[in-house]
């Protein structure tokens, strides 16, 4: 199990990347197109939304896996070992069950309902479903990285020089 997660989470992190290079892309265009040509573009702003939506969702995923997601561990770090363990991984079932049930139960639905009726963005005519799709998907992620958590523990945190 642990081999194809990190399999997939080497992916994410590259898929993340890539989507964060083409907004960089995106955002240079728009301000090219209108301060430089005097021709705004037409589609740069609904590209620009659909990716942070990506990037945000996706990147969520990633840093839960990587144990950087925001956390307020203040109380926590002053428990015992065994009873910190305990909360770590009731944290880890808490986030599992909104994953389950508001991501990829709720996204899904979305999803679905954007599929019925035929929705479409405004400049690029895209069916929403497909932006909104990065919701369960994220969802799936979160979830796995949930399961990995409460089944192996967390990660092990990397300490950079400068911590030590």
């Amino acid at each position: 199990m642990k081999i194809v997660i990190e399999k997939i989470d080497w992916f994410v992190a590259r898929f993340v990347s890539l989507l964060m290079a083409l907004l960089v892309v995106d955002v240079t265009w728009q301000v090219l197109s209108r301060f430089v040509f005097n021709n705004p573009s037409t589609f740069t702003e609904e590209v620009a939304l659909f990716l942070v939506l990506w990037i945000a969702l996706l990147g969520a995923a990633y840093t839960y896996r990587q144990g950087a997601h925001l956390g307020l561990d203040i109380l926590v770090e002053k428990l015992e070992e065994g009873k910190r363990l305990l909360v770590q991984r009731l944290a880890d079932i808490a986030c599992l069950a909104f994953a389950l049930i508001l991501l990829v139960y709720g996204g899904w639905e979305l999803v679905l309902l954007n599929v019925q009726l035929e929705q479409t963005s405004a400049a690029l005519q895209m069916q929403i479903w497909i932006v909104y799709s990065v919701i369960p998907i994220s969802g799936i992620l979160i979830s796995l990285y949930a399961l990995e958590r409460i089944i192996y523990g967390p990660l092990e945190k990397h300490v950079s020089p400068e911590e030590e």
